[in-house]
């Protein structure tokens, strides 16, 4: 009887010293490779589908912390890692350029490791804020400033800050090590897809050339844009509030031997009118082209946008009839 009791001990001890050797004595983080992870090979959706090209430079941190590795606090509650500091193995704003540029490629535009006679735009961008605190429940807070410049002219095409916050319960398990691996590339990936798909919408907006699109089309996944909308110029009026007016189809005059959008009995007309004109007009998100424009398009409640270099940006709610016609004036202020 004792020395089976001696056995059971001594099979008992050795399984608790495996499963201690099992723990990492540490609070780094590797978010880029994922902790513990192999890196994952390179895949074929990052191949370049545009002629859009993009220089990007290191994103800055300049987070209130000052210290480029940690990024919160409470590890002393996370198993596997030690410390009250939660720190990740690269600096912050590699951490951060490498996502956003990873999310970029796999949209399909190409990053250029040159600046000069490669790429069109340069991107760069400020860590404003990269916390993760293990408290109650982990809470996390990312904000990530961006700019985006058209290298021929020095013009900011788009800047803008991109935010995300969340929070999780550990569950009754407790809290672990890759739990805080992978709640922290989850929160970080939503930034850095946000970031990748504003900087390609404004890309396609502003240079449909360079993406094959024509103005009024945005692509589809599994949509090849055969037939696209036919945008004509309307007859500019003489300048008038904000307001939205149904008049008849026959005060635009259409031009000779030209197909003109027109109010049919599924679909309803839209005239566009601003002052100035030549403002580039966005309607639910898409470019249609410059003002004064007349479009055929769905009945229903649409977003409007008109932008021109030099005035602030005016957006509008108007709303469109089947078979009746829309017109619209919109005022730019400087």
């Amino acid at each position: 009887m004792k020395q089976l009791m001696r056995r059971v001990f001594l099979i008992l001890v050795t399984l608790t010293m495996a499963a201690c050797s099992n723990i990492t004595p540490t609070s780094v983080v590797n978010l880029l490779n994922g902790d513990g992870e192999q890196k994952k090979p390179t895949s074929n959706a990052s191949v370049q589908k545009y002629v859009a090209s993009i220089h990007m430079i290191s994103y800055s941190d300049e987070r209130k912390e000052g210290k480029p590795h940690i990024i919160g606090t409470g590890a002393e509650n996370v198993s596997g890692m030690n410390g009250k500091d939660i720190t990740v193995e690269q600096d912050v704003a590699t951490m951060v350029t490498a996502a956003i540029r990873s999310k970029i490629e796999d949209s399909g535009i190409q990053i250029s490791e040159a600046q000069i006679g490669n790429a069109q735009f340069e991107l760069k961008g400020v860590v404003k804020e990269l916390n993760y605190n293990v408290k109650a429940r982990d809470e996390v807070s990312i904000a990530i400033e961006s700019t985006l410049k058209e290298i021929s002219t020095g013009k900011v095409v788009w800047s803008a800050i991109v935010t995300e916050k969340g929070d999780r319960f550990a569950g009754v398990s407790g809290n672990y090590k890759s739990d805080v691996t992978s709640y922290l590339q989850k929160e970080l990936g939503v930034v850095s897809q946000k970031t990748a798909d504003a900087i390609g919408s404004i890309l396609m907006a502003v240079h449909p050339e360079l993406f094959n699109l024509t103005p009024g089309t945005k692509p589809i996944p599994g949509v090849t844009v055969l037939v696209a909308p036919t945008v004509i110029p309307a007859v500019a009026p003489a300048t008038a509030p904000i307001t939205v007016v149904p008049v008849p189809v026959t005060s635009v005059p259409a031009p000779a031997a030209t197909y003109v959008p027109h109010a049919s009995e599924t679909n309803g007309l839209l005239l566009v009118n601003t002052n100035p004109d030549r403002a580039k007009i966005y309607l639910d998100g898409v470019y249609f082209g410059l003002s004064p424009l007349r479009l055929e398009v769905d009945p229903g409640v649409h977003a409007l946008s008109a932008k021109l270099l030099g005035y602030k940006m005016v957006s509008e709610k108007v709303s469109v009839r089947k078979g009746d016609s829309t017109e619209i004036d919109l005022d730019l202020e400087q």
